[in-house]
């Protein structure tokens, strides 16, 4: 079901007034069943995928933390990583693997048989279940903190489940860790009206995001994208950006309905976004974009790796590697990933030599005009990676590279319509003011304390901006194909 339906928008009323009417007893039953049916609505054939992951990792668990002998223990933990990635990638990955070893062979000139390739064919065209590499991650965690003596495991299935399944963050995260959101399934609730409104803000400002400001510019994105042979020069430098702030919004959106979401039913979920477009450097980029993700793979991936005799620089390339993986079974994902594995490896290896130009330089320039510098560089970075990563084929990123330097005229006005295009830039701009002072996690500050007058004047105003002018193509979110 995605968030952005009038589906959504009759089933989460339903959902919140049943849950407030029940008893704590039966909530978080009522929570399990909306959110299986959350799931069910959208992939009716792949409910059991999830299911099949909630009862492994629930044995396996229980097993980890009874089983006495290491070996045991490490067995149950195997078992658990093995099913848990065999199944991500059989459904994600496996096509990509399987044409990536057909062109190696190839290349050395070793011919694959017509059943090979129908074979693989078929491999390529299966259905990606939404939210597959999410709750993966999130059931892994689970498993591996158990096995670490971090947690103990969940004896009650119906928590596990819920833990595993949650409807706001079940499809697109965040990545919750079982010591954050197990122990809230226990809290007694009670109707917070605080909570609630704060909840609603954030999730109308998310519909915001979405359906008025990431669709829009999304418009100009696909023109552009779709056909990068097309055009030269401007369009395609503005495609980049706008593709840039898509993104970032779209995504952003996302995990703040979702947290929104759960704040109406008195939960919290980790914050995903900390305003990256404002990261003074590639770590703190990192260190502020999809967050959860970032944690996971500090926490399950590089620490381990930190006890092997790999260098930093392996180690972060590794992670970044995994990163574009982790993000789609294609060459643009990992080419994605590993350029912002090699920029990261490269300020860190230059921090000294540009901290100790700046002390020199001192005398002469503001070192405040270095850091606007640094930051261009950047962000201008990221927009040029975010090129692969939305492009439809390793070509079709080069070319559009390659077509930016072309610049034949001044014309980016490529849909015809100078006021959406203005609108775009304006609402740019105007998310990027209210992200620089507030972010998205505490926007109802912007609302919650002005006086009720202009309170109920800006929910007014928002509901007018939303259905004037949202753009009416009930796209899914980006990240819904991760």
């Amino acid at each position: 079901m995605l968030f952005n339906s009038f589906d959504f928008l009759f089933f989460f009323p339903i959902v919140v007034i049943i849950y407030y009417l029940l008893t704590h007893k039966y909530r978080i039953i009522w929570l399990l069943i909306a959110s299986y049916f959350f799931y069910f609505y959208w992939e009716p054939s792949l409910v059991l995928l999830l299911f099949t992951s909630t009862l492994i990792d629930y044995y396996c668990g229980i097993k980890i933390h009874e089983s006495e002998k290491e070996k045991l223990r490490k067995r149950y933990l195997y078992l658990s990583i093995f099913i848990n990635l065999g199944l991500l990638f059989s459904f994600k990955y496996l096509g990509f693997f399987t044409e990536t070893m057909q062109q190696v062979l190839q290349f050395f000139g070793i011919e694959i048989s017509t059943v090979n390739k129908m074979q693989s064919y078929s491999i390529k065209e299966i259905l990606l279940p939404i939210g597959i590499s999410f709750y993966t991650f999130q059931t892994l965690s689970y498993s591996i903190d158990i096995y670490r003596k971090k947690i103990n495991p969940e004896k009650n299935f119906i928590k596990y489940a819920l833990y595993v399944s949650f409807f706001p963050q079940l499809v697109a995260g965040p990545i919750e860790r079982a010591d954050r959101l197990l122990p809230q399934f226990y809290k007694k609730i009670n109707i917070n009206t605080e909570y609630i409104k704060r909840g609603i803000i954030m999730m109308a400002w998310g519909f915001f995001l979405k359906l008025v400001v990431a669709d829009r510019i999304g418009v100009y994105v696909d023109t552009v994208f779709n056909s990068p042979s097309s055009f030269k020069g401007l369009p395609l430098l503005i495609g980049s950006y706008f593709f840039t702030f898509q993104i970032y919004f779209d995504f952003s959106a996302y995990t703040t309905i979702a947290i929104g979401a759960a704040k109406v039913m008195g939960f919290d979920l980790m914050q995903n976004f900390n305003r990256p477009i404002f990261a003074k450097s590639m770590a703190e980029v990192w260190q502020r974009w999809h967050i959860s993700l970032i944690k996971w793979l500090r926490d399950y991936l590089y620490k381990p790796l930190s006890e092997t005799k790999l260098g930093r620089h392996w180690k972060v390339l590794i992670v970044f590697f995994i990163i574009g993986l982790w993000h789609g079974a294609d060459w643009t994902f990992v080419i994605w990933g590993l350029i912002n594995g090699l920029f990261l490896v490269l300020e860190v290896a230059t921090n000294k030599f540009r901290r100790r130009f700046i002390k020199k330089m001192k005398p002469y320039i503001n070192p405040l005009i270095f850091q606007f510098a640094w930051w261009l560089i950047i962000f201008h970075f990221v927009v040029f990676s975010l090129i692969f990563f939305r492009a439809q084929s390793l070509n079709e990123a080069l070319e559009y590279v390659y077509n930016i330097g072309k610049i034949e005229n001044l014309r980016i006005n490529i849909l015809r319509d100078y006021f959406e295009l203005f609108l775009s830039f304006l609402l740019i701009l105007f998310v990027q003011i209210i992200h620089y002072f507030k972010g998205n996690d505490k926007i109802y500050e912007l609302v919650t304390k002005r006086p009720i007058i202009i309170r109920w004047g800006i929910y007014l105003m928002f509901i007018i901006v939303i259905v004037l002018f949202s753009i009416n193509r009930q796209n899914n979110f980006i990240y819904f194909q991760f």
